[in-house]
C-alpha cells in the first residue's frame, strides 16, 4: 500500500555478481566477479528503482548526504529550488550590468588625470655647477646622482638637465661638436645611463636640452660640408661673399645675436656660413630634409637612452628665408655701417619663418612614438625667449595639433625690479592668451638670467617661491633659488664666455666647508659666492625659519592640495604693492587666499575686495613661520615688504561662479571634485 503511494523512478541495469547499488559508488572500476561465466548472455537484467518515499502528510522528505545524482536532480526541479537558484542568477547578471555601466560613466565623467611633467615642480641642474665628484673643480653627472636624495625632498617631479654634449666650450656647451656623446668634464655615456637609471629608481623623471639649430664648427658634418662631402654640402648655409678692396661683404645686413654679421668667410669652401649665434656656432639648413632626418635620429637615440623629455632651445631660428633680403632697420635713417647691435634691426627673416612650426611639430610626432608605453609619455618644451605673449602662444600648437607640451615662460624673469603690477601683468598676460586647455608654467630664474636676489633683493625669495608654487600650472625651480643663492662678481676666465649670464652659474653652495661643500678639489671652475657660510642647504635644513624649509612646506602642499594642482585661479587686486589671488575647486568648500606684498609695509582690507568673507582666515603658510597655524583678520591685515601669506577660509560661494569675478578667473584644466565618492569629476 504504501509502495504504491510512493513515487517510483527505475533505472534498468545489470546485476552481476548479487552486487547492489546503495546510491554511492565509491569506485566506478571494481572488478566484477562473474559467477557462471559461461552464462553472461543469459544473465537477467533486473530493474533497480530508487523510491523516494514521502513523508506523513504528503511532504517530501528533504535531501539527503550521499544522495545520487538522479535523485538531486529530482530535487533540483522542484520551484523552491530552482527559483532561488534563479534569482541569485539574475542578481549576478544585474550587478555585473550596473558595475560595467558605472564603471564606463566614471571614465566619462572624469577629468583627464595629470601627468608626470604637470604633478610636481621641475628642478633645472646646470651640470658644471651643481656637485663635483672628481676633484677636478667641474661639477658632472656622478656629481648629480650622489645628490638625487637632496632633490627628492625638494618634491621634485622632473630633473631638468642643460647641455652636456661634447662642445668647445663656446656659448656654455651650446657649440656641440658630437650630438651622441657626453663632453668628459662630465663624465662617460656609462654615467649617463647609470644617471637615468637612479633618476627613474628614485621615481623620478628626467629632461634634457637640445640645441638643433646649430652645431660646433668642428662638428664633422661642418668638416664634411666646408668640403662639398656628398649629401653633407648643403648641410649648412652657404652664400657667396663679395671681396672689395681687402673686405668681405657679407649677402646682406643680418646680425648674429652677439652683435655683427651673422656671415663669416670659410677659407676651406671660400664662401661665407650663416651664424645667428657665434661664428664658432654655425647654423643648420633645416630647408634641407637630410637634417631633417639626421635630427629625427639624434632624438630617437636619447629616448633610447630612457630620457623622458626634452627642451628645445633656440627653435624660432630654425628657418630663414630664402631670398636673404635685408632686414628693415629700427632707426630707418641710422647710417647703415653703423648697424651692429642685435635689437637694431627687425628680425622678420631670421626668427619664426613659415614652416618653423611644421618642424617643431616634427620633433612631437618623433616623440610620439616613444610615447605608446602607459606611464611613458615624453614631453616636450620648447624656449622662446624673448618673444612677444602672442608668438610664444603659438608654441603650444593648433586646436587639433599638437606641438610643445608648454613654452617655458620666462616673463617674470624678464622683472628687474620688484612691483606688484609688474607681477601681475606676468601673469595675466599669459593666462589669458594661453589657448585653451593648455597648461601653464612659471619660473623665476634660469642659466642666462640674473638670479632673483640679485634682481630684487634677499627679501623677496620667500614671496617669490610662494608666488610660484600657488599659481596654476607647473613651477620650475633653478638650482640654488630654493635657498636663496645671488650672483657672484665677474670672474676673470680663459675661456671665450659672455659674462653677463656667467654670474648666475656659480657652484652649487651645499655647506659652510671649502668651496661650499661643491668640490674637494683645490679649485673650482668658477669662484663659490662669498655669502656661502650661511646661505646653504646644510645650514638651512636645520633652521625652520629658513628659506629652503619654506620652499619644501610649499612643494608639498603643491603636491598634496587639490585647491592649489587642479583648481580655479582668481585675481581679486593689484597695484604697485600687492597682489591678491585666490585657488578653488568646485565641491570643495574652502577657498585658498594668497596675499603677496612687493612694496612698503601697508594694510589690506579683504572685505573690500570679497563681500562675504568671514571676518577672521587661518594662516595655512606664511613667509614669517612665526604666524602659521594663527588666524588675521581679514579687514585688516599689516603685511611687511616681502611678506606673503597663504590664508584659508570655509565658504560654499565660490568666486568663479560669481558675475563680478567670471572674467578674472582661469582654470587649465577643469574638474569638479564629489566629496561623496572621493573622486574628481568634469560635471560642473
Amino acid at each position: 500500500m504504501a509502495e504504491g503511494k510512493s513515487k517510483r523512478d527505475c533505472i534498468g541495469m545489470n546485476m552481476k555478481g548479487g552486487l547492489t547499488n546503495n546510491g554511492f559508488v565509491q569506485n566506478e572500476d571494481i572488478l566484477e566477479k562473474d559467477l557462471d561465466p559461461g552464462s553472461a548472455a543469459n544473465s537477467p537484467q533486473y530493474c533497480t528503482c530508487i523510491l523516494v518515499p514521502e513523508e506523513p502528510g504528503g511532504r517530501d522528505i528533504q535531501p539527503y548526504a550521499g544522495m545520487p545524482k538522479e535523485v538531486l536532480f529530482h530535487f533540483s526541479r522542484q520551484a523552491r529550488y530552482r527559483l532561488p537558484r534563479e534569482i541569485l542568477f539574475w542578481l549576478i547578471v544585474a550587478s555585473v550590468l550596473v558595475l560595467t555601466g558605472a564603471t564606463i560613466a566614471i571614465i566619462a565623467i572624469s577629468p583627464k588625470c595629470l601627468d608626470w611633467w604637470q604633478e610636481g615642480p621641475m628642478y633645472q641642474i646646470y651640470p658644471r655647477s651643481f656637485k663635483d665628484s672628481n676633484e677636478d673643480g667641474n661639477g658632472d653627472l656622478k656629481g648629480i646622482q650622489d645628490k638625487l636624495d637632496y632633490i627628492t625632498t625638494l618634491n621634485t617631479k622632473t630633473v631638468w638637465i642643460t647641455a652636456f654634449y661634447k662642445s668647445s666650450l663656446k656659448d656654455f656647451r651650446h657649440g656641440v661638436e658630437n650630438f651622441r656623446e657626453i663632453d668628459p668634464i662630465f663624465g662617460t655615456m656609462k654615467d649617463f645611463e647609470n644617471l637615468v637609471a637612479a633618476i627613474h629608481d628614485k621615481g623620478l623623471k628626467l629632461i634634457i636640452d637640445f640645441i638643433p639649430n646649430h652645431t660646433s664648427e668642428k662638428h664633422d658634418w661642418f668638416q664634411l660640408s666646408r668640403n662639398r662631402t656628398g649629401k653633407y654640402t648643403d648641410y649648412y648655409i652657404w652664400q657667396n661673399c663679395l671681396h672689395e678692396n681687402g673686405t668681405i661683404i657679407p649677402p646682406n645686413n643680418w646680425l648674429s645675436v652677439y652683435g655683427n654679421s651673422s656671415w663669416h668667410l670659410d677659407e676651406v669652401r671660400k664662401q661665407c656660413y650663416f651664424h645667428q649665434f657665434t661664428k664658432e656656432q654655425p647654423d643648420l639648413n633645416f630647408h634641407n630634409p637630410d637634417v631633417h632626418e639626421e635630427i629625427k635620429e639624434i632624438i630617437q637615440f636619447w629616448l633610447a637612452k630612457g630620457v623622458d623629455g626634452f627642451s628645445f632651445e633656440s627653435v624660432k631660428f630654425l628657418l630663414e628665408a630664402k631670398h636673404l633680403r635685408d632686414e628693415a632697420q629700427v632707426n630707418a635713417t641710422q647710417i647703415l655701417g653703423t648697424v651692429t647691435n642685435y635689437s637694431q634691426v627687425y628680425h622678420d627673416f631670421t626668427t619664426t619663418q613659415v614652416g618653423m612650426h611644421d618642424i617643431v611639430r616634427s620633433f612631437r610626432q618623433t616623440m610620439d612614438q616613444h610615447s605608446s608605453e602607459p606611464g611613458r609619455y615624453r614631453f616636450m618644451g620648447t624656449e622662446a625667449y624673448g618673444d612677444t605673449i602672442d608668438r610664444t602662444m603659438m608654441y603650444y600648437g593648433l586646436p587639433f595639433v599638437q606641438e610643445a607640451d608648454f613654452p617655458f615662460n620666462d616673463f617674470l624673469t624678464r622683472l628687474d625690479t620688484p612691483s606688484g603690477n609688474g607681477v601681475f601683468q606676468a601673469i595675466t598676460s599669459w593666462m589669458e592668451h594661453m589657448p585653451e586647455g593648455k597648461w601653464p608654467n612659471w619660473m623665476i630664474g634660469g642659466p642666462d638670467r640674473a638670479r632673483l636676489t640679485s634682481r630684487w633683493g634677499k627679501e623677496y625669495v620667500n614671496i617669490m617661491n610662494m608666488l610660484l608654487f600657488t599659481l596654476p600650472g607647473t613651477p620650475i625651480t633653478y638650482y640654488g633659488e630654493e635657498i636663496g643663492m645671488g650672483n657672484i662678481l665677474a670672474p676673470n676666465l680663459n675661456e671665450s664666455y659672455n659674462v653677463d649670464t656667467l654670474l648666475s652659474k656659480s657652484p652649487m653652495q651645499w655647506d659652510n666647508s671649502s668651496n661650499a661643500g661643491f668640490s674637494e678639489g683645490s679649485h673650482t671652475w668658477l669662484p663659490t659666492s662669498s655669502d656661502y657660510h650661511t646661505v646653504n642647504v646644510d645650514v638651512q635644513e636645520t633652521q625652520s625659519t629658513s628659506a629652503l624649509k619654506l620652499y619644501q612646506e610649499l612643494s608639498l602642499l603643491r603636491v598634496n592640495e587639490l585647491l592649489l594642482s587642479r583648481g580655479w585661479f582668481c585675481y581679486l587686486r593689484t597695484d604697485n604693492h600687492s597682489v591678491v589671488y585666490t585657488r578653488e575647486l568646485d565641491g570643495i568648500d574652502r577657498i585658498l587666499l594668497v596675499v603677496l606684498n612687493f612694496g612698503a609695509s601697508s594694510q589690506l582690507n579683504l572685505k573690500e575686495m570679497i563681500s562675504n568673507i568671514p571676518s577672521r582666515a587661518r594662516i595655512r603658510l606664511s613667509t614669517n613661520s612665526a604666524n602659521k597655524g594663527s588666524e588675521v583678520n581679514t579687514h585688516a591685515i599689516n603685511l611687511d615688504k616681502g611678506e606673503g601669506l597663504l590664508l584659508e577660509y570655509d565658504t560654499k560661494e565660490l568666486l568663479h561662479h560669481q558675475t563680478e569675478f567670471r572674467g578674472r578667473c582661469f582654470v587649465s584644466s577643469r574638474a569638479c571634485y564629489s566629496s561623496v565618492l572621493n573622486v574628481l569629476h568634469s560635471l560642473c
